[in-house]
């Protein structure tokens, strides 16, 4: 599969000073101009009801919907359970959304921007959100491209929405953005240039994905016969003796091997911490978000005072094991590399050293035995969660130490190039997401012209080439940037 190239885009003709301090040239034919110029005149911009208009005990399960950030930022506007009735909806009705309306987030992930698609439910915006109706001078799928991609407009929202202890944005900042536009078919042909391409990219994004999944279940089964006993690692054939465990769950154990209860096995602190104290706030805080499904690996930190904590948080020590309780079929689990403290979703978990090795007890939470009675007893509450007492009742099975330390190295062995793939198909996906940043940028800004690239697309079926199995593609390493 060929993504498409900029080798035969070429600058425009004829540039002209913008006249804006901090942008380049743009092409002679663009026009400068501020947003407020481009917004229709009665109703161009107009923000969200305020939170007194609209509150959550006068919403219910079916009814007008209620759009919020959450629609914007995954551009879905399917999502959502939130419904007013035909009675708040008349009384909100200068909040009412359309087909065609574009919408902005203003707080936290300020700055987010998706048009409303035809089709979309009727309904209302919510207090986050801020609505845009454009005049006839700019297409709305162009002006979206503009807003949520564009690097100068980023640049304004994010100096414009300094200052508040939140990052967020008004209508004010919004009307004052600078925009730099091109005539209309110019937008259209920019519009179908980037769509096709971005259709293309996300493909391709696809087929690295699955090609990762299908990696890590790979990998996922050598561990779980491993730390499960189902193999002799040393001879990579069944162990030649094997007795019932008295676990439904756990079946028939190599004979040699133990099992234990894990609060046998490990201990689970349950004291709570307050993060605002001078001792606590300069801490690494791990939370769920932070921890990788499957993989075992703390991908972020940050520090208690930077994520604005305010409730009750474990204490953590290097070498603890921490495990998220929230939704256990995600497994999420890692060995933590420093001193710090976790949120009350985790439980920081420290292993008896003398019996059990910390990776090894990292595998065993990890494994399918495991995730599979975690999740049946997580089932039994509300929201899906493993209380402190239901994990310490698990079933463990596990050989010496010094058995565990031949799995461990087993494991390493048998999972290096597994490793190695996935991080070149993680590298190749930040590369696609860097190219389409770069090309969206590229294009919208002027640098780049599409005009003939775009006139010379074939026609397609946009359904097919979206629909596409990324099956088709898996395969196919022809990839022109």
């Amino acid at each position: 599969m060929k993504l498409p190239t900029t080798h035969a885009l070429k600058p425009y003709p004829e540039l002209k000073d913008s006249g804006v301090e901090w942008f380049d040239n743009v092409p002679g034919h663009w026009d400068v101009t501020s947003l407020r110029r481009r917004l229709r005149a009665y109703d161009g911009i107009k923000i969200g009801p305020f939170g007194s208009q609209l509150k959550l005990d006068q919403m219910s399960n079916s009814g007008y919907k209620v759009y919020g950030q959450a629609n914007v930022i995954s551009n879905d506007f399917l999502c959502g359970t939130k419904f007013i009735s035909q009675e708040k909806f008349d009384e909100l009705a200068a909040c009412e959304v359309l087909p065609g309306d574009l919408l902005v987030t203003m707080m936290g992930t300020s700055g987010r921007c998706a048009g409303v698609p035809s089709g979309a439910a009727a309904g209302i915006m919510d207090s986050h959100l801020l609505r845009l109706r454009l005049d006839d001078t700019i297409c709305p799928k162009f002006a979206v491209l503009l807003i949520d991609e564009s690097p100068y407009i980023k640049q304004q929202i994010t100096v414009s929405g300094k200052g508040s202890i939140m990052h967020g944005l008004n209508s004010g900042m919004i009307k004052a953005l600078i925009v730099v536009i091109p005539p209309l078919p110019e937008q259209a042909a920019i519009v179908r240039f980037l769509d096709r391409a971005d259709r293309r990219i996300q493909r391709y994004i696809r087929a690295k994905q699955k090609l990762i999944v299908l990696l890590d279940e790979q990998k996922q089964a050598i561990i779980h016969q491993a730390v499960t006993g189902k193999i002799d690692v040393r001879t990579g054939q069944p162990f030649p003796a094997y007795r019932d465990s008295g676990v439904r769950w756990l079946g028939e154990v190599p004979m040699h091997w133990a099992v234990k209860r894990l609060k046998f096995l490990a201990y689970i602190p349950s004291s709570l911490v307050d993060p605002r104290l001078e001792e606590h706030r300069h801490k690494v805080l791990i939370a769920p978000n932070h921890i990788a499904p499957r993989l075992g690996k703390i991908t972020d930190f940050e520090t208690a005072e930077a994520q604005g904590a305010d409730s009750g948080k474990h204490e953590v020590t290097a070498g603890d094991v921490v495990y998220s309780k929230i939704r256990p079929n995600l497994r999420k689990a890692a060995i933590s590399p420093v001193d710090g403290i976790c949120s009350a979703d985790i439980y920081p978990i420290r292993v008896r050293k003398d019996e059990i090795n910390p990776s090894f007890f990292l595998q065993l939470l990890l494994s399918n035995n495991v995730t599979r009675y975690t999740v049946e007893c997580s089932m039994r509450v509300a929201m899906p969660k493993i209380n402190r007492e239901a994990l310490g009742d698990c079933w463990l099975l596990y050989p010496t130490l010094a058995d565990q330390t031949t799995i461990l190295e087993w494991i390493n062995f048998e999972t290096a190039r597994s490793d190695v793939a996935i991080q070149g198909a993680e590298r190749e996906i930040d590369l696609l997401h860097e190219y389409r940043t770069r090309l969206i940028s590229d294009v919208v800004t002027g640098k780049l012209d599409v005009r003939e690239a775009a006139a010379e697309l074939p026609e397609e079926d946009v359904h097919r080439d979206t629909e596409k199995s990324a099956d088709e593609y898996a395969i196919e390493t022809d990839v022109t940037v």
